[in-house]
C-alpha cells in the first residue's frame, strides 16, 4: 500500500503556507492586483481595479491559509476547523458529529485518527448553504478509513460557495493522525461518523482546530 505523501510541497506565495490546490484560484488574483497596483500611477482605471482586486487577493491569502499544527494526542481528534454544528445518534448506532465551516476558517481538513484510506468516492449533488439541513445532498467527498476504531466515515460536504473539494490522497494511503488529506474551497462542512460506544467530548456550538480539538473522551 502507498504511503501519505507528507513531504508533498504545498503551494506558497511570498514565503506565506497555503494549502495544495490553492493556486488556480490564487495566481490569476494576485496577477491582477499586482498589475493594477503597478499602472496605478499612470492610469485611473488601473488605480481603480487595484483596489477591490488588492483586497480579493489578501482574502484569497488568509482564506487559502495552510498553518502548520502541533497534532494533539487521543483517540479522535477534530478534522476541521470550525463549529460543531449538530451531534446525532445515528439508525446503526454510530453518533454523526458535523462540523460547519465558515470562509474564515482554514479548509484543509485532516485525518481524524491513523489509519489507512479504504475508499475515497465523489459524490455529485447540489449546493445549498452548508448549514442548511439539505446540505446532506450537496457536493460531496466520502472517505473510508480503516483504524483501530474500526472503519471511521468522515465527509466533506460542499456549501454555496464551495464548488470543488480536492481530496489529496488516493484510495490504499496510509494516513498519520492529524495528517493533511484534503481541501473544500469556501464555506462548507465535515461529517465525521463515530462508532457505538465512543463517548462524544465536544458539544454543539463549540469551536474546533483540525488536529488539536479532541472529538472524543477517554
Amino acid at each position: 500500500m502507498p504511503h501519505s505523501p507528507t513531504s508533498a510541497p504545498r503551494d506558497s506565495l511570498t514565503g506565506v503556507s497555503l494549502a495544495r490546490g490553492a493556486s488556480p484560484w490564487l495566481l490569476p488574483t494576485v496577477a491582477t492586483a499586482a498589475l493594477g497596483l503597478a499602472r496605478a500611477r499612470r492610469s485611473k482605471a488601473a488605480a481603480a481595479l487595484a483596489v477591490p482586486a488588492t483586497a480579493l487577493a489578501a482574502g484569497m491569502l488568509w482564506f487559502f491559509r495552510d498553518p502548520e499544527r502541533e497534532i494533539s494526542q487521543g483517540r479522535v481528534i477534530s478534522p476541521a476547523d470550525g463549529v460543531v454544528q449538530s451531534i446525532m445518534p445515528w439508525k446503526d448506532g454510530r453518533t454523526r458529529v458535523a462540523i460547519f465551516m465558515s470562509p474564515l476558517n482554514v479548509h484543509v481538513n485532516r485525518a481524524p485518527l491513523a489509519g489507512t484510506v479504504t475508499s475515497v468516492e465523489h459524490v455529485p449533488g447540489g449546493f445549498v448553504p452548508a448549514f442548511n439541513k439539505e446540505s446532506e445532498n450537496n457536493e460531496r467527498v466520502v472517505w473510508h478509513f480503516d483504524t483501530e476504531l474500526g472503519d471511521i466515515e468522515m465527509i466533506q460536504i460542499a456549501g454555496a460557495v464551495a464548488r470543488r473539494i480536492v481530496p489529496y490522497l488516493p484510495e490504499g494511503t496510509k494516513v498519520e493522525q492529524g495528517e493533511r488529506i484534503g481541501l473544500i474551497r469556501f464555506g462548507s462542512r465535515v461529517d465525521l461518523y463515530l462508532p457505538e460506544g465512543v463517548d462524544i467530548a465536544v458539544e454543539v456550538g463549540q469551536k474546533t482546530t483540525a488536529g488539536v480539538t479532541r472529538i472524543d473522551r477517554d
